[in-house]
């Protein structure tokens, strides 16, 4: 899959919105390094989000 792809099928971990075309953030999850991508609004609103891999959670 390439890059372009793979940034279409990604979604916000916190509200689960398709965050293609968005101003989403993507990082590291703090305790495993997994990749976490969520969307301009959770990150305002600093909802809670779960790492899908080690079940990290954060502000």
């Amino acid at each position: 899959m390439s890059q372009s792809q793979q940034k279409r099928a990604q979604k916000c971990v916190s509200c689960g919105i398709n965050i293609a075309g968005t101003s989403a953030a993507t990082f590291k999850c703090p305790d495993c390094g997994a990749q976490i991508v969520r969307c301009a609004k959770c990150r305002k609103q600093s909802n809670l989000y779960e790492c899908p891999d080690c079940g990290f959670m954060g502000p």
